[in-house]
């Protein structure tokens, strides 16, 4: 990735050196990371609003009004994949790894994949199935 902003479910207070959350729709935080020219500019966070079961389109509408390009997620559902999808955010899987700054800089050399409708979990907390 050249441009354009990550977003990153993030546990606790977040940060590129926090740890990420395996659920997007249950983190405390997005880590927003901001790339220029292939390189990492600038970090920030966002609260993640609250939502009732269902409710997927909260986050997916608070990443979308802070002009998120991409989500690197460990776990989705379909419903807030489908959601992504229809606002333009590309959304990137990688469950093997907490850390938030490897796999932000693995985003960035192209190393992760695109996740798979074959790789959603049912939600409410679930593990990828």
């Amino acid at each position: 990735m050249e441009e354009g902003r990550i977003a990153i479910p993030s546990m606790g207070t977040g940060g590129l050196d926090g740890e990420r959350s395996g659920h997007f729709g249950h983190c405390d935080v997005f880590t927003m990371v901001d790339v220029e020219n292939g390189e990492i500019k600038d970090v920030s966070t966002v609260q993640n609003q609250s939502h009732v079961q269902g409710g997927c389109m909260v986050p997916v509408n608070l990443l979308a009004d802070h002009s998120v390009n991409a989500l690197i997620v460990g776990g989705i559902g379909m419903r807030p994949l489908m959601g992504f999808k229809q606002v333009g955010i590309d959304v990137y899987y990688d469950a093997e790894r907490p850390q938030i700054r490897p796999v932000v800089e693995d985003l960035i050399a192209g190393k992760l994949p695109a996740i798979g409708d074959d790789q959603v979990c049912g939600g409410g907390g679930g593990a990828v199935q």
